[in-house]
């Protein structure tokens, strides 16, 4: 598969991420990150595999946090496959930046997140 495919497939995960947040879809943001992904959520903690990670955007969720928009977004191909994202966000009751999320292929050609590392660097 061509780079430009990949990304595109990686671009298209991350809008499937986006949409799930946006329609307070916990197991639909979840669904986007591999079986075995590790999420680095700054100052919360690290979440590892789905069910920690589906169950922390709930708990966001459940808080009032929704409106999820990425600015700035920087795509960059990476050594060991896929792509990483990296961006400034902002919800309705919060802001901060994509550290590092690195979306890769699986074997059912859809892109999902093997890592994600992000910080809430304040409110709103």
């Amino acid at each position: 598969m061509s780079a430009s495919n990949v990304l595109q497939r990686c671009q298209a995960g991350i809008d499937e991420w986006q949409a799930a947040f946006n329609n307070q879809d916990a197991a639909g943001c979840a669904a986007q990150y591999c079986a075995n992904a590790v999420m680095h959520a700054r100052p919360f903690g690290i979440f590892n595999g789905r069910e920690e990670i589906q169950a922390f955007w709930l708990g966001i969720m459940d808080q009032g946090f929704a409106e999820v928009d990425y600015t700035d977004v920087t795509w960059e191909e990476a050594e060991d496959g896929g792509y990483i994202l990296s961006a400034n966000w902002t919800m309705n009751k919060a802001f901060g930046v994509v550290h590092r999320e690195h979306w890769v292929l699986e074997e059912d050609g859809l892109a999902r997140l093997i890592s994600d590392d992000f910080e809430v660097q304040g409110e709103r």
